[in-house]
């Protein structure tokens, strides 16, 4: 059994360094998935199979001193001090390879249900949702806020609060659902939502800005024009140049998205009708974001939870706490 743990955790860092080397696309929660399940059979054998042997074991031992000190004491022949308790303990105590799977069985699992059901870390990789959010922020999603799904398969199987417009929310990228995405939902399910002339519109409305001035973006180190926007019951800061061009195309490798039909690309910009089950995301740096004027809507089996604080950014501690 140590000789098949070993290939395990072999396996383990082979699959991890892989991941932190870009060979391949992780997947965390299968991962913890798995290893729940490896755990749990070493947890069974543990309690059923291994322990009880070791006990019987330590037991045998316990016996075969005492029979043998009481042969010697019949005899007139004084015991040897031999430790036999210390021996008992050293044939109860796990074998390493039980110490890192069935002990940790219990963290695994906790650590699974948290991250499945209540919530989850994302750190923030790119600029596409500055000023709200930085490169380095680490945030907490909140998993059960539209509703509980099984880990792993994605099904909703309990309802919860619906996406609202102006929700940032983390979802599986519809290009590639290995990858999570963040961004900010500005249409749901029967808007007709437009992108023109570097403003936004919902059903015909443009959504109300107000300007803040400059802010310095560290990402490009020059001062870009900063507005807050309302959507919704939600207002939030938003970076975009109303003087640069608004022209966008489809940019699928696979093809044109999921009713793409619903969508008309012009000079000006693009306009779309959401459709049923379906979301319209884009990044609060709008001039700097691959987001739903590229590749479409966002399924809701694909909605992973929503974004609601900032629990840590270690070069600038003080921007732990909630956002808008």
């Amino acid at each position: 059994m140590s000789a098949l743990t070993g290939l395990l955790y072999a396996g383990l860092v082979a699959y991890l360094a892989g991941w932190y080397l870009d060979k391949w696309t992780g997947n965390f929660s299968l991962l913890l998935f798995l290893m729940s399940v490896v755990t749990f059979f070493y947890w069974v054998a543990e309690r059923w199979v291994f322990l009880p042997q070791r006990r019987a074991a330590a037991d045998a031992l316990v016996k075969q001193d005492s029979e043998r000190r009481a042969k010697l004491a019949a005899e007139g022949i004084k015991a040897d001090n031999i430790d036999v308790d210390a021996a008992r303990r050293a044939i109860l105590r796990q074998p390493w390879w039980l110490d890192w799977t069935a002990g940790l069985f219990p963290v695994i699992v906790l650590v699974f249900g948290l991250r499945s059901f209540l919530f989850e870390p994302f750190r923030i990789p790119s600029g596409s949702m500055v000023p709200t959010l930085l490169v380095g922020d680490l945030i907490l999603v909140n998993k059960f806020h539209y509703g509980v799904r099984l880990p792993v398969i994605h099904k909703k199987v309990l309802e919860n609060n619906p996406v609202q417009r102006g929700d940032v929310v983390v979802f599986r990228y519809p290009e590639d659902t290995r990858i999570d995405y963040i961004k900010r939902v500005v249409a749901i399910a029967g808007d007709e939502v437009s992108w023109r002339n570097q403003r936004l519109y919902i059903n015909g409305q443009e959504v109300a800005t107000e300007s803040l001035g400059p802010y310095f973006d560290q990402d490009s180190l020059k001062e870009r024009p900063l507005f807050k926007e309302k959507l919704g019951a939600v207002e939030h800061q938003m970076l975009v140049d109303r003087d640069a061009p608004s022209y966008f195309r489809m940019d699928r490798a696979d093809g044109p998205f999921p009713f793409a039909q619903n969508c008309q690309y012009i000079l000006e910009g693009v306009t779309c009708r959401v459709p049923a089950g379906h979301y319209y995301a884009l990044g609060d740096n709008r001039d700097n974001s691959r987001d739903s004027r590229y590749w479409g809507f966002v399924p809701d089996e694909n909605i992973v939870g929503k974004a609601v604080m900032i629990w840590m950014n270690f070069s600038d501690p003080k921007r732990v706490g909630r956002f808008h």
